[in-house]
């Protein structure tokens, strides 16, 4: 029997039969449908090899990554078909029981290529030392996770650097447009005006305390773990004429102690915390408000009852998001409440993050070649796989996200927060223009 031949069954047994999908051999043997939109492309030998050492997901990622196997087609689309006829609480990916197992084996027999287990693509992070989300754990997970090149994040990202979840409030907006729209919205919120002290907690390159001290005014601290961010950040305010007014650290968020602060932001950083230190990180930002100061905690949840935390042996834990724990939306809004916080508003933006990961594939795809040359061809695999993936969780209803406002109060229970949502995110400041001179930045 030919390759594909051998292989047919299993990625029928593990792929359904409801979408079509071809598949090529090493050897050049093909089998399914000719014109199916989908091939699965055996390249060679260890590809198998790795689904049988490491199966599911993490022998799947790991064979893609390496260039061992490939799908040939629209990714996300061919995602999206398999999505129709999966587990709605899971959604697509490779999953292997122990009758497809042993199927595996017999074919590895049949073909000949059993042998040792292949080393791990060099994109693969080896499981961390220490004990879980201690700083110097917490500096790796990050370093591993942002700091691949800012030339590459550009491509990925766009003109804003912006990697968080998009405000698309116009559906004909382009990417960078709804993530300005998305800090304006953050900077609304939080109520800034000019002179107001903003600590930007996970600051990323720069984008909302650029936004916040340009059209707002604002005095910001931002900090990060990212030395490439923090490189590319601190470049950005002096390009942009607001180094004066902008601060960026190398430095955890639990080691700011400059308090007090008028507000703060945190975008996109609190599913580095880990539950463990969801308390401290409440107490911490709370102890940084002055009286009547804001927080705005904008944050990736999951649904009660499935996993906090990535497997050790997962594709997410191994390739994009070390040490990552996703919690759920009343788990925030329960330790911010501990802290002593009052929570005013809470508003889910689960559809704009499956629009913001759309545009992100698109922007890979589009300029993969130049991806490649800045990273790797494996880097530009996991971050494909790994957005495809994503943007059908959100679209789906497996995972949400959501920006959640607090407030803490004055000993007499004072707020200072507006009487009504319309005069919340009324902006005290005239709005930024639709197109935002940041964007013509360049490090």
């Amino acid at each position: 029997m030919t390759v594909a031949e051998t292989v047919a069954p299993l990625v029928r047994a593990v792929l359904g039969t409801q979408v079509p999908v071809g598949i090529k051999g090493w050897d050049g043997s093909r089998s399914g449908p000719p014109d199916a939109p989908w091939q699965v492309h055996l390249v060679n030998r260890r590809g198998l090899r790795r689904l049988l050492w490491a199966p599911d997901d993490l022998g799947f990622a790991r064979a893609y990554v390496c260039g061992d196997i490939d799908i040939e087609g629209d990714l996300l689309a061919g995602l999206e078909a398999l999505e129709q006829v999966s587990d709605p609480s899971r959604g697509p990916g490779v999953r292997i029981d122990g009758h497809t197992k042993k199927a595996l084996l017999t074919a590895a027999l049949r073909l000949g290529i059993l042998g040792l287990p292949p080393k791990p693509p060099a994109e693969e992070m080896t499981p961390a030392r220490g004990r879980r989300h201690d700083k110097g754990r917490d500096a790796a997970a990050i370093s591993h996770h942002y700091d691949v090149g800012n030339d590459f994040y550009r491509l990925v990202l766009g003109e804003s650097m912006t990697y968080s979840c998009a405000y698309w409030g116009q559906p004909s907006a382009d990417l960078d447009a709804a993530q300005y729209a998305k800090c304006d919205l953050v900077a609304r919120k939080l109520g800034l005006t000019p002179g107001m002290r903003v600590l930007d907690v996970g600051c990323g390159w720069g984008t909302f305390a650029l936004h916040a001290a340009r059209h707002y005014g604002a005095r910001v601290v931002g900090v990060t773990l990212s030395r490439e961010q923090a490189d590319y950040a601190r470049a950005r305010m002096v390009g942009a004429g607001v180094d004066e007014s902008v601060q960026i650290r190398v430095q955890d968020y639990r080691d700011v102690t400059d308090g007090p602060y008028d507000a703060i932001a945190s975008i996109g950083m609190a599913e580095h915390v880990g539950a463990a230190m969801l308390a401290t990180y409440a107490a911490d930002l709370f102890a940084l408000l002055r009286p009547q100061g804001r927080l705005l905690n904008h944050a990736i949840s999951r649904r009660p009852g499935t996993s906090a935390t990535f497997s050790k042996t997962s594709f997410i834990d191994r390739y994009v998001f070390p040490d990552g724990e996703i919690l759920p939306l009343a788990t925030m809004v329960e330790a911010l409440e501990g802290a002593g916080f009052e929570v005013r508003d809470v508003e889910s933006l689960r559809e704009h993050y499956a629009a913001t990961l759309r545009a992100w594939v698109g922007n890979l795809e589009a300029n993969w070649d130049e991806a490649v040359a800045h990273s790797s061809a494996g880097r530009a695999r996991v971050w494909r796989l790994y957005m495809a993936g994503a943007a059908l969780s959100f679209a789906a209803n497996r995972l949400g996200i959501n920006q959640v406002l607090a407030v803490k109060c004055t000993d007499r229970g004072r707020s200072g927060m507006p009487g009504t949502r319309t005069e919340l995110l009324q902006p005290a400041v005239p709005a930024p223009k639709s197109s935002p001179p940041e964007h013509l930045h360049s490090q």
